[in-house]
């Protein structure tokens, strides 16, 4: 049971919804293309480096703790370049929600996609699943409170919502990406990659937790370091979703069906 003053606090989050993504100059613009899918396929020593470190996430979110006993159905939100699909069984079920379809366009790994969306507004409403996954997504979504609703609209009764996020806002991840993926793109193109994190990364690690504590009973977490506060990524289990606050929210929201 929340508090007064943590409802407040809640409900004047969510009002920050949605966001506005901050703009990029065009020297950077012109790189974006190339920068994500380098960042997503470890082409480079920097990306690489992070690519390993990433691997902690996609570990994370295979280990679902779900009954083995019968096939699962799954929807992965972000997938990129279907690098999660490496540490997945095949005897799934496997849809996908994916705008940038470039990314995968080429992947052998198309053959075990069930269904892609491009975004999650157009997955059938009466879809359900038994794991909801997401890797280094959440801090991207401008309308991340509809996008969380919409997953407690779509689990099974005991279905699970896994999110793996970076550290976002805290010294330690900042620290992290500067003296890497930051620090070669200064070196290589002359420009800050701050920019780019900040048109990219809108949502901060503890505005992504407390949005899934508002729309889900029960959740836990843990650290790809010591802490909240000292640590590069982070993992939350998220189970018997507020099914009655989802229902609210979506019927109230302004940007459900207009995509993210």
């Amino acid at each position: 049971m929340q508090s007064p003053a943590e409802s407040k606090a809640m409900a004047t989050l969510l009002a920050e919804f949605p966001k506005k993504r901050p703009a990029l100059s065009k020297a950077v613009s012109d790189l974006y293309v190339e920068q994500y899918r380098s960042n997503r396929q470890g082409d480079t020593r920097a990306s690489s480096l992070a690519q390993w470190a990433e691997s902690w996430m996609h570990k994370k979110v295979a280990r679902h703790g779900l009954p083995a006993q019968r096939r699962l159905s799954t929807l992965e939100i972000g997938a990129g370049t279907l690098n999660q699909l490496l540490h997945e069984p095949e005897e799934q079920d496997y849809d996908i929600v994916e705008p940038f379809g470039e990314l995968y366009a080429d992947s052998p790994l198309l053959t075990r996609i069930r269904n892609r969306y491009d975004e999650i507004w157009t997955v059938p409403e009466d879809s359900r699943y038994d794991r909801i996954i997401s890797i280094a997504t959440f801090e991207h979504l401008c309308d991340l409170p509809a996008i969380v609703a919409l997953c407690g609209r779509y689990l099974q009764e005991r279905g699970v919502l896994q999110v793996a996020i970076p550290s976002e806002g805290t010294f330690l991840w900042s620290l992290g990406w500067r003296l890497t993926t930051g620090l070669e793109f200064r070196l290589r193109h002359n420009l800050d990659y701050g920019e780019l994190i900040r048109h990219e990364h809108v949502n901060q690690a503890w505005e992504i937790e407390t949005v899934l504590r508002c729309f889900f009973k029960k959740i836990s977490c843990s650290f790809f370091g010591l802490n909240r506060s000292v640590s590069l990524y982070q993992y939350f289990r998220c189970q018997q979703p507020d099914t009655a606050r989802c229902a609210e929210y979506l019927k109230s929201s302004t940007v459900a069906g207009n995509g993210s």
